[in-house]
């Protein structure tokens, strides 16, 4: 039996003798399957293809976690650091042994987490890893997961997975979308997004989608929800799901993104006339 990975979103489904004949992520109108169509790997075939893993420094007590060559979508996963143990956001599609005990050196994981079903990655490979470590799929997003395992945990709403962690459910970008609050070592609170709420490139606005490789827009009324749910946290900083990041007075600058974009969708701002 075998674990297979969609070469395309890197997210691991079912133990099956031969792999499903779809993705069914990404035959969603937020992902895509290439012309080339439906391709699947395992972790031993990746790690056969030459995948190296790396931890790097992203602040005090949150490392990012990478896969050179990247697998599926390539996010970069967050490794959070506290006093009661780890906390692993967005996993990446690969781990392996020496990934494992980077991982481990700075404490292991005690709780695995996603945003959302595009970085579901291989969360239960993950979990194996690390003792059966709880992983939390949101109640609005059970039905697009495609590894179920005892190591599931399903929550709604919010949930505090560890002291001073919060995931909260703002939806955006699917039913299920959250985002994860800790203090941070300054005490000012970190906000981390996923792709929920994306960071630009000059670290200060953000923005929202239903789709990134599609190009689809989430309405003016989804956008003011999910900014007002995410700005009701309190948070300085905020870190995606890949390098994007706001530095400082982060939910002012959400609010203000919002603020912008729904303008823009809402029809209030017009270049052609």
């Amino acid at each position: 039996m075998t674990a297979w990975i969609c070469r395309t979103c890197g997210v691991e489904h079912a133990d099956t003798s031969a792999p499903p004949a779809v993705c069914r992520i990404c035959s969603d109108e937020r992902q895509y399957v290439l012309p080339t169509g439906q391709q699947w790997t395992t972790l031993e075939e990746l790690s056969t293809e030459g995948r190296r893993g790396a931890v790097e420094d992203v602040e005090v007590g949150l490392f990012g976690v990478t896969v050179t060559p990247k697998v599926g979508i390539g996010q970069r996963a967050l490794l959070l650091q506290t006093p009661s143990g780890n906390m692993l956001w967005d996993p990446i599609g690969y781990v392996d042994d020496d990934l494992a005990a980077a991982v481990a050196a700075l404490g292991g994981v005690a709780v695995v987490a996603a945003s959302h079903p595009h970085m579901f990655g291989v969360q239960v490979a993950w979990s194996h890893r690390f003792g059966s470590a709880p992983v939390y799929v949101a109640a609005a997003d059970r039905e697009w997961l495609q590894r179920d395992d005892p190591v599931i945990r399903v929550w709604d709403q919010e949930v505090e997975v560890l002291p001073g962690v919060t995931l909260r459910r703002v939806g955006g970008h699917f039913l299920g979308s959250a985002v994860a609050r800790f203090t941070g070592a300054d005490g000012r609170g970190v906000l981390l997004s996923g792709d929920t709420v994306v960071g630009t490139p000059d670290e200060r606005w953000v923005s929202f989608l239903r789709s990134y490789p599609n190009k689809i827009p989430l309405s003016a009324t989804t956008v003011k929800k999910v900014a007002d749910r995410v700005t009701a946290l309190e948070f300085d900083r905020l870190y995606d799901n890949y390098w994007g990041r706001v530095r400082s007075d982060a939910a002012l600058w959400v609010r203000r993104s919002a603020d912008r974009y729904i303008a823009w969708v809402g029809g209030d701002l017009d270049h052609l006339t």
